[in-house]
C-alpha cells in the first residue's frame, strides 16, 4: 500500500462530513489534524484528488502528496500516532 497525506481548506462550505465520508471510503486512515487525513491506498494521488473533487467548490484547496515512509509528528491525538505507527512502516 501507499501513503498519502490529504490536506484540504473548504473556504466557503464548512460541511466537512461529506468529504470525510469519502476520504474514509478511499482504505484504511487517520485523522491526523485538523485539515489532514493520511490514508493507505493502492490508488493514485490523482486518483485519490480526482475522487474527492466530486466535493470540492471552485474556491477550496486540495493538496494529495505520496508519503516516503518516514514521518515524525508532535501532539496530535492518540489514535492517529498508533495508526502512523502501525503504516509508516509499511509504506512502500
Amino acid at each position: 500500500m501507499k501513503i498519502y497525506q490529504i490536506t484540504y481548506d473548504l473556504r466557503q462550505q464548512r460541511n466537512y462530513q461529506p468529504l470525510y465520508q469519502r476520504i474514509e471510503a478511499i482504505s484504511s486512515w487517520c485523522h491526523a489534524l485538523e485539515s489532514t487525513w493520511i490514508v493507505a491506498s493502492e490508488q493514485t494521488a490523482t486518483q485519490i484528488r480526482d475522487h474527492l473533487l466530486l466535493l470540492i467548490e471552485a474556491d477550496d484547496g486540495l493538496l494529495v502528496t505520496r508519503l516516503s515512509g518516514e514521518a515524525a509528528w508532535y501532539e496530535i491525538n492518540n489514535e492517529a500516532t498508533r495508526w502512523l505507527k502501525q503504516n509508516m512502516g509499511a509504506a512502500t
